[in-house]
């Protein structure tokens, strides 16, 4: 009996530990965080067309955003349709497309004007790097190293192309294309071996 005692008291505490210690397994410890920004610019378009001037405004507008990579375009107003041609020819200067619809922000567009808006979404990993817990120290209750989880998802964090992805999936459409599916290993296949010209004489004397 005394022996059946122990057993359950040495269980007991066991999954004490394994609750008191949530870092104890193989998830990470530091994961992306998307971070969500919406910036409005409104212009005057009377009857949908920008009004002189306002296109320039908004190109400057643009270049104080810093607007690329990341970011997504939409222009909303009751003149929307007929502004989004020249708010897109605008945009394309920085290699970006107007995206239909719009995200609800606050405030209500004036008549005769138009809104732009910006959406900036960012995905970090914060915290990393991490190196609170030395892993030269001892680990007795084999725990993960503070840093675990910051090489992949900060590298993750960086190279997903929409940010929200991150948070939810897409819905597929049901259709495949084969010729996308291979694209891959058709350029792996195809790509010429690294090395294959041998090594090359790089002289770094300067000319006369």
């Amino acid at each position: 009996m005394r022996s059946k005692l122990l057993l359950i008291a040495l269980c007991t505490t066991v999954a004490a530990c394994k609750t008191d210690m949530p870092e104890r397994g193989l998830a990470a410890v530091h994961v992306p965080v998307v971070t969500s920004q919406d910036f409005v610019f409104d212009a005057s378009a009377p009857g949908g067309s920008l009004a002189p001037g306002e296109a320039e405004r908004l190109d400057g507008w643009f270049q104080g955003l810093g607007l690329g990579y990341g970011d997504t375009l939409y222009v909303d107003g009751p003149f929307a349709d007929g502004a989004r041609a020249r708010v897109a020819q605008v945009a394309g200067r920085y290699g970006m497309m107007v995206q239909p619809g719009a995200p609800i922000v606050a405030g209500v567009v004036q008549p005769d004007a138009v809104r732009v808006i910006v959406s900036r979404r960012r995905a970090e990993v914060p915290g990393c790097p991490d190196w609170s817990s030395s892993p030269s120290q001892p680990n007795n209750a084999n725990r993960q190293i503070s840093n675990f989880g910051c090489g992949v998802n900060a590298n993750l964090a960086a190279m997903v192309a929409d940010p929200v992805d991150l948070i939810h999936g897409r819905s597929g459409d049901g259709v495949g294309d084969a010729a996308t599916a291979s694209r891959a290993i058709q350029m792996y296949r195809t790509a010429p071996p690294t090395g294959s010209k041998g090594l090359q004489d790089i002289s770094t004397k300067k000319g006369n």
